[in-house]
């Protein structure tokens, strides 16, 4: 199932890539930053009660090269800083965890001056560091343990809007994520059948044309 989501991914990915048939005279080439704040889950089974409206906050950004050579279509490709984890219901128990994330996406934008814009494709994370705050009082769930993955797998989509002026392009940009790999190991002789990080983000970016 897990490979099937990807392989989807991928393909829609690759069918917007090629949807485009004009190239451009003058290929677009950007290098652009990125920073913001993120909401984070874990999606549990079975289940952790979780505070819906009151999710793990952390911060997100990173830098990013966009290269556009057809129209309305491009590649872009980042390296990102992202806290993700969790908040438990019933208890003060947090989760922080950190990754770099490394996103693949298609990158597809309507207009000239402003621009709206569509990002996704897949995405690996590599968990670097992970923190805990109010650890009850005997507690052996499974969930209470150190991740056992450090390395994760998924998906993102983002919207946005931009506007290219001739100090570069700003923009603003909402994003959300799903990683399909888990934080705890799956198999049946596991606890968890998921254990999957969902995450979404606001970020404010700048990108500069180098050609």
């Amino acid at each position: 199932m897990r490979k099937r989501i990807l392989c989807l991914i991928g393909a829609l990915s690759a069918v917007f890539a090629l949807s485009a048939q004009a190239l451009l005279e003058h290929p677009e080439m950007y290098l652009g930053a990125s920073a913001g704040v993120s909401a984070s889950m874990v999606h549990f089974k079975p289940t952790v009660e979780q505070k819906i409206l009151d999710p793990q906050l952390g911060i997100t950004g990173g830098l990013a090269w966009r290269y556009i050579a057809e129209r309305n279509v491009g590649i872009q490709v980042e390296c990102n800083f992202l806290q993700g984890g969790w908040k438990e219901a019933g208890t003060n128990y947090s989760r922080q965890l950190n990754y770099v994330e490394v996103p693949l996406l298609t990158h597809i934008f309507f207009g000239k001056k402003f621009r709206g814009f569509v990002n996704l494709g897949p995405k690996i994370d590599l968990l670097v560091a992970e923190t805990s705050k109010n650890l009850p009082v005997n507690a052996d769930g499974t969930q209470y343990k150190p991740a056992e993955k450090k390395f994760d797998y998924g998906f993102c989509l983002g919207l946005g809007m931009a506007l290219r002026t001739k100090v570069g392009c700003f923009q603003l940009e909402v994003r959300g994520g799903y990683d399909i790999g888990g934080i705890y190991g799956s198999r049946k002789t596991d606890y968890f059948s998921f254990s999957n990080n969902i995450n979404a983000g606001l970020c404010l970016g700048w990108f500069w044309k180098v050609k």
